[in-house]
């Protein structure tokens, strides 16, 4: 997505959209460098799913088949990611998800396993749960340590709440043991 459409969908939808441009030149390195200091996590949106918004009504955590799904282009887009690390030699400490079957898809594509952690799980539409998700998820950054980094499949809602920034699908944040957003990237 260019930045003037995806700045133009993140002030219709009332979010600052601020930090580099997914992809653009520099990010990159500045994504590694952070991930190699550590006492940081890098939070991914899923990779893209199917064509919708939110899940279908009625829809069950317990049945994959009932939620939005990873497209095929998702699928391609979970494994980029995990070559992605291998070639930088970078190696998560430990991939945490939403409990959502497109997150942990992504995870288990891209890193080959995961831990459920319910304080990834989508707030859409249950604005309620943002603040003592985003809570749990400011007091798990402070913990982290120096020279380690975790994963953390989640979405939209979260990151933005946490982060004030709109991640596209299959974007990652770098945040700070402080809650700071530090650096972005996206994989294709």
């Amino acid at each position: 997505m260019s930045r003037t459409r995806r700045d133009l969908l993140c002030g219709l939808a009332g979010v600052a959209a601020f930090g580099p441009v997914a992809g653009a030149e520099g990010d990159e390195m500045a994504f590694v460098q952070a991930l190699r200091a550590g006492r940081c996590a890098v939070l991914i949106r899923h990779a893209l799913t199917e064509p919708g918004i939110g899940d279908p009504p009625g829809f069950s955590l317990a049945v994959c088949s009932s939620q939005r799904q990873l497209s095929e282009a998702g699928r391609q887009q979970a494994r980029s990611m995990g070559r992605w690390f291998a070639r930088q030699g970078l190696r998560p400490a430990r991939v945490l998800s939403s409990a959502w079957c497109r997150c942990k898809d992504t995870a288990d594509l891209a890193f080959g396993a995961h831990q459920s952690w319910p304080a990834l799980n989508s707030t859409f539409g249950q604005a309620g749960k943002q603040p003592e998700q985003t809570r749990l998820v400011r007091e798990q950054l402070a913990m982290l340590q120096p020279g380690r980094f975790e994963v953390w499949l989640t979405h939209q809602v979260n990151m933005t709440d946490l982060t004030a920034a709109y991640p596209a699908m299959g974007e990652g944040f770098v945040v700070s043991h402080e809650g700071r957003l530090l650096a972005r990237w996206a994989w294709s």
